[in-house]
């Protein structure tokens, strides 16, 4: 079974970066579509970006688009996620999940437990 491990958040000011990482283990991530989400406190669960099997596709919400970048390396059994010029809206606890279907059903069906990324100065 598909097990993911997030890693990488942390706290960091107005206008830095993170890349976060989405390990997995008991599979072959290779396999599955990956989607970062991020849920910030107070609000709904968030789709920011999903990437398929062969990264040929991905995409972006509206609000990171231009500002964070989805990779992976199927190799290493990993999926990134580049932040750039982070804001303090950014801040919440981002989680990476898995799903054998195109990006576009939305059908994730294992999910990380969460790192935490704060943006304050």
């Amino acid at each position: 079974q598909l097990q993911l491990v997030e890693s990488g958040g942390g706290l960091v000011q107005p206008g830095g970066s993170l890349r976060l990482s989405c390990a997995a283990s008991g599979d072959i991530l290779g396999d599955y579509v990956i989607g970062w989400f991020r849920q910030a406190p107070g609000k709904e669960r968030e789709g920011l970006s999903c990437i398929n099997t062969r990264a040929l596709m991905t995409n972006y919400a509206d609000s990171v688009k231009g500002r964070f970048t989805i990779s992976r390396d199927n190799a290493k059994n990993t999926v990134y996620l580049q932040m750039n010029s982070l804001k303090p809206e950014d801040t919440g606890i981002y989680y990476c999940a898995a799903g054998l279907r195109s990006c576009a059903t939305r059908s994730f069906g294992s999910w990380g437990q969460g790192t935490q990324v704060t943006v304050s100065s």
